[in-house]
């Protein structure tokens, strides 16, 4: 039986460790707060995120770092990316170079703008770099807690890692692709999350089915120019990752990115959102790392870094988005060498 310690008992978290207990796997799950772990023990219900969601007797539930990391050698990091670090922190002296270490995280850290992986292996630096991969893909919380079909990929520096996280996650209901490609991964999975505040922006204000194909697909744009430039590979974001997710998340009413844009869309302030929500939408945290990335990268990204201007306090999104969808442009671009291949006659 496949095992695994699932660190991070919120919406994601608790979907998964019942999905895969459901499917025979040995599953251990790590909740921060140790009143949140004896609830769960006791109740099998996870009251704040997934209250209708019952977790299977076979699910450990601890508060004890060293119990969860001694539990398994698969770890899966499904904490918020603000709180990833301290997390990690807490975990690096469990680390051991049998440990398969796989980040469920969206998101880029916005101080040190480092991917959810590479901020892993400097923390934790005794799981080898090649087993620290990634399991991201147009996947709701909701629907898998449901056992509705989902489609995923993992992705690793080692084909034998994405293997066995494959091996792993892989169930009657959960399809899991493979990749080696785990920096295209990670940015689909996190710039994503701020094309899609930009999404609900849209539906916030007030516009239609056009503007938001526009923001979606010239999105996917800015979306792949930052992966390339960060080293990932184009066709990545022509997959799951890329334009599944961004579809899956701009679109979707169980998207937390998108309703947390079309609150701001609609005259709310970020905090008051935040604090309506009670929960994270990934997006709020990503923007400003991405907007920075784009400077480093000296990359035009105009509609995230839209999104990123409209959170600090913009009074005017439907001006603002107007103008972005309508400026002018000569020609549609997406990668440089795509735009100076010379066209096919047949």
């Amino acid at each position: 039986m496949s095992s695994i310690t699932l660190f991070g008992a919120g919406s994601w978290g608790t979907a998964l460790a019942a999905h895969l207990a459901k499917a025979d796997r040995d599953v251990t799950l790590w909740a921060r707060r140790p009143e949140a772990a004896d609830r769960m023990r006791h109740t099998h219900h996870n009251t704040k995120y997934r209250r209708c969601l019952l977790l299977p007797d076979s699910v450990q539930v601890t508060s004890d770092v060293a119990t969860a990391a001694g539990a398994s050698d698969l770890w899966a990091m499904a904490v918020p990316s603000p709180h990833l670090r301290s997390v990690a922190e807490r975990i690096q002296e469990h680390g051991r170079d049998d440990v398969t270490l796989v980040s469920l995280t969206k998101g880029i850290e916005k101080e040190s703008l480092m991917t959810m992986t590479q901020m892993l292996d400097q923390v934790i630096g005794a799981v080898p770099a090649e087993q620290i991969g990634v399991l991201h893909g147009p996947s709701h919380s909701e629907e898998v807690g449901k056992g509705q079909p989902t489609t995923v990929v993992a992705a690793a520096p080692r084909e034998s890692v994405v293997e066995n996280i494959r091996d792993t996650f892989m169930t009657d209901s959960l399809c899991v692709y493979g990749s080696t490609d785990v920096t295209g991964v990670e940015v689909g999975g996190s710039a994503k999350n701020v094309l899609a505040i930009a999404a609900g922006i849209s539906d916030g204000v007030g516009y239609g089915d056009n503007v938001k194909a526009a923001l979606m697909t010239r999105g996917l744009a800015e979306m792949r120019r930052l992966g390339v430039a960060m080293g990932g590979r184009p066709e990545t974001f022509s997959g799951l990752t890329g334009i599944g997710d961004l579809i899956v998340t701009c679109t979707s009413q169980h998207s937390r990115n998108r309703y947390m844009g079309e609150q701001v869309g609609q005259g709310k302030s970020l905090e008051e959102v935040r604090n309506e929500m009670g929960m994270v939408a990934e997006g709020t945290h990503t923007a400003k790392a991405v907007y920075d990335l784009a400077q480093t990268y000296d990359l035009k990204m105009p509609i995230a870094t839209t999104v990123y201007t409209l959170l600090l306090e913009d009074p005017h999104p439907q001006q603002v988005l107007r103008e972005l969808v309508t400026q002018r442009s000569q020609r549609e671009r997406w990668l440089p060498e795509i735009d100076q291949q010379p066209a096919v006659a047949g």
